[in-house]
Order: structure tokens, then C-alpha cells, then sequence
């Protein structure tokens, strides 16, 4: 394959190699006429199902709201067809004037060129700075100096709870909410209790061939402890062992066929538990709406702080200014505004479960009211994302890998520091490897 004429070299090869296989996808992003009435606005996301609707109607509310721009949506599948089309885009400088993208991910592109960066003084002067997020949040949308994601929201990992069966057990508060539990051996005996009121099992969770949904509690698990795992360039990753062990001990305690199934998939775990069989559920906000929609009587929360520290695996759909070669000033300030519109407008996005990132909406009375949204909003002031690395983050492989290095642990009880072992020798191998879009480790020098 020849690179277009203008491609660079060091451009064709980075959006080759995060995307490898992609046809270029060609003049997105039409040149601005002044004084020809709104300008449109190529938007560019992956979001589908429910938030896929209600995303559409956000941006029907926004169109309607003012009349400089309209905003063009185009819905790609998720994963990594969606973020192969978007790396060749903007390698190409002709890509949409704004999509979404996993913060997680950003890292991995921003070395590149394939993003511009965020003006943060422009952002400030429409109200969207770091006293509107919550600090962890803003944080993880720099790339070494320079700002090139804002959070639309945070979806963490929760725990939803079935309030009848929990009640009969007698581990709901007199506010109704779940009991605290502060230590392993705590929320261990609460299962068991809740256990057995159940039809089925205390517990639901689903990770058959999932190595996101095992990472997810796994990682939660791990960062409880204090600690962040680290990935530095070149390695060697810093793995705390002991509590890599421990952390992946507990999940495979949970599954002992009593509380949780031994051998349970995604789809039979949220179906075991919006069938109302049973007593709780570890899944991501974004079911919130299929168990809503299930009927059954339900609450949400943070999963415990099993370990001291608050913490819970998250990832946060973000705004991205993919790379144009010769943007257009009028454009690319109407779409700051766009953005600081959603931004400022995002209830609505609650109720699709995701926590907005924008404090003035999840401190609003409003959202007070939004149940049981607001029972786990707290989780946004304690997310953690993927340990950084050119390869980590959602749709990527690094959460495949993990799960491929410790199914065995959790299906039929092996050795969780042979896992462990496993596991950061393979991410060894691809910390050894040059990121794509930066091979020789310039960027941020």
C-alpha cells in the first residue's frame, strides 16, 4: 500500500500499525463558507444500543439550541473497527472535527500527531476547567504537557443489588442501602447471608472469555490496596505481587459455585441477576438501563472498599480534537462550544448511567433526585483507569492478554502467582516494544 500524497511517512506507518487493514476514509470534514448560515460539524462516536439514543438526543438538543452549527453524527461499531477508521482519518489530516474516544486510549495516539491538542485557556473561557471535574478525571486527559481528551463522563464498575432479596437477608440499613463492608472476610459473610434468600446465587459475575470484565474487578481489587500498577517504556512493568495474588485470590473465592457460578459469561450473569434470581451484580454502569428495564426492585453502589482505599477500575468516554492538517479556525472554535454545550447539558447522560463528568451536573439537585444514580456517583472522585501504556486501554489487547493469563485461575483453580507470572511476562514483551506512533520515544522530550 503506497501512502497518499500527503501522508507523511512517519503518519502512514503510526495509523498502519494501531490500524492495521483500514481504508482511508476521505474529505470528512467540508471547508467552512462564511455567511453561509450554521456550519455543519462532523462528529464522530461509537456508542450504540441505548446510549446510542440517547446520545442522538443530546444532539438533537443541542442543534436545536443555537443556530451558529449543526452537528453531523456518524456511528461506527465499537472497538477497534471504530478507532481503525479514526487513526487513518486523522493520519490522513482530513478527519472529523470531533469524536469520542476511550481516555484511556489516548495515550497510545497522541505521540503520533493523530490528535490535536485541546486549547485549555479557550476551554476556560467557557467555563470548562479543572475546578468543574473531578480531579482524577481532568488529570487523565493530559499527554505528558498537553491536554488532548475532555471527559464526557466517568462509567465505572459498580455493584447493583436486588433490594427485596437483600432486605429479606437483613443487610440493608435503615436508609435502605446496603450494609458496609470494610474487609474481604466482611463482604464474604454478607454474600452468604444474601445467599441464602436467593433463588440462584449471591452473586453475579461474568467472565468467560471476557478479559475485560476479569481486569475490571481485578483491578479494582488491586488498587484498593494503595498502589497503581506501572508500565514504563522499555520495562520492567511494577507489578506488586502480593497484592496481584491477593487480589486475584478473592475473585476466585467469590466464584466457588455458592456465591457466584464457577463458569458464568457476561450475558448469563446480567441475565441471572434482571431475572431477579440473584441478590447482587458487578457490571459496568452502562447496564444500568437493561435492568431497568428487567422490572426488578434494584439498587447501586460502589463496590466495597475491600482494602483501605477506595478505588474502582473506570474508563470515561471523552471529546478528542482528531488531526486535521489545516483545521478551520471558525470550525474548531464552534466546536469548543459544542463540546462546553454537552458538557453543561449532560443530565441526560446520567440517566443513561454513566456518571457525568462535569461537576455542576452531579452536584445539582437534580441529579440528587436521579435514583440510584446518585448512590454511586461518589465513584467518579475514585476512578482509575488502565496503568499507561501505548497498549492498555478499552478495545485495546492488554485486557484480552490479562484474561487469557488468568481464566485458568478462576475456571478450575489455578494458580493464581503462576498467572501473576504469566501475565507480566507478557506485558514485558510488549513494554520492549516501541509505540507505534512514537518509535523512537521522542514525544514529551
Amino acid at each position: 500500500m503506497t501512502p497518499p500524497l500527503d501522508l507523511s511517512r512517519r503518519q502512514f506507518l503510526t495509523a498502519t500499525s494501531l490500524a492495521a487493514g483500514a481504508v482511508l476514509l476521505a474529505g470528512c470534514a467540508p471547508g467552512a463558507t462564511p455567511g453561509a448560515g450554521p456550519q455543519t460539524l462532523q462528529f464522530w462516536h461509537l456508542l450504540s444500543g441505548g446510549d446510542g439514543v440517547t446520545m442522538s438526543s443530546l444532539l438533537d438538543e443541542v442543534n436545536a439550541a443555537q443556530s451558529a452549527f449543526r452537528i453531523r453524527p456518524t456511528v461506527l461499531a465499537w472497538g477497534t473497527p471504530y478507532y481503525t477508521k479514526l487513526a487513518m482519518a486523522g493520519a490522513g489530516g482530513r478527519a472529523p472535527d470531533v469524536a469520542i474516544m476511550h481516555a484511556t486510549r489516548t495515550v497510545g495516539w497522541a505521540p503520533g500527531g493523530l490528535l490535536d491538542r485541546w486549547d485549555v485557556d479557550r476551554l476556560a473561557e467557557l467555563g470548562v476547567d479543572s475546578s468543574n471535574f473531578p480531579k482524577p478525571i481532568w488529570e487523565k486527559g493530559f499527554v505528558g504537557e498537553g491536554m488532548y481528551s475532555i471527559a464526557l463522563d466517568a462509567h465505572p464498575f459498580v455493584m447493583m443489588f436486588n433490594t427485596d432479596i437483600c432486605d429479606a437477608a437483613g443487610v440493608l440499613d435503615s436508609d435502605g442501602k446496603l450494609q458496609e463492608t470494610s474487609s474481604p472476610e466482611e463482604f464474604l459473610d454478607q454474600l452468604r447471608t444474601v445467599g441464602g434468600k436467593a433463588d440462584g446465587h449471591a452473586l453475579s459475575y461474568g467472565y468467560l472469555g471476557d478479559g475485560a470484565q476479569m481486569w475490571r474487578l481485578f483491578y479494582t481489587f488491586y488498587s484498593q490496596h494503595g498502589g497503581a500498577m506501572e508500565l514504563p517504556a522499555g520495562g520492567p512493568a511494577v507489578i506488586d505481587k502480593d497484592v496481584a495474588i491477593e487480589s486475584l485470590t478473592l475473585m476466585q473465592t467469590l466464584l466457588d459455585g455458592e456465591i457466584a457460578a464457577a463458569q458464568n459469561d457476561y450475558g448469563s450473569a446480567i441475565a441471572e441477576f434482571a431475572t431477579g434470581k440473584s441478590g447482587m451484580l458487578f457490571t459496568g454502569v452502562w447496564e444500568l438501563r437493561t435492568v431497568q428495564a428487567a422490572g426488578i426492585p434494584f439498587d447501586a453502589t460502589m463496590i466495597p472498599t475491600l482494602y483501605g482505599t477506595p478505588a474502582v477500575y473506570a474508563d470515561s468516554h471523552s471529546f478528542v480534537l482528531p488531526h486535521q492538517s489545516s483545521a478551520d479556525p471558525v470550525r474548531r472554535d464552534l466546536t469548543y462550544q459544542f463540546v462546553a454545550d454537552m458538557l453543561k447539558n449532560s443530565f441526560g447522560w446520567a440517566e443513561a448511567g454513566h456518571i457525568p463528568a462535569f461537576l455542576p451536573v452531579t452536584e445539582s439537585p437534580e441529579y440528587a433526585e436521579l435514583i440510584p444514580q446518585a448512590n454511586y456517583a461518589e465513584a467518579a472522585q475514585h476512578v482509575v483507569y488502565d496503568p499507561t501504556a501505548w497498549f492498555t486501554g478499552s478495545g485495546s489487547n492488554f485486557q484480552a492478554e490479562f484474561g487469557a493469563a488468568v481464566q485458568n485461575v478462576l475456571l478450575s483453580g489455578d494458580d493464581p502467582a503462576a498467572a501473576i507470572d504469566r501475565f507480566e511476562a507478557r506485558v514485558n514483551t510488549l513494554l520492549r516494544q516501541p509505540n507505534p506512533a512514537d518509535p523512537e520515544g521522542t514525544f514529551g522530550s
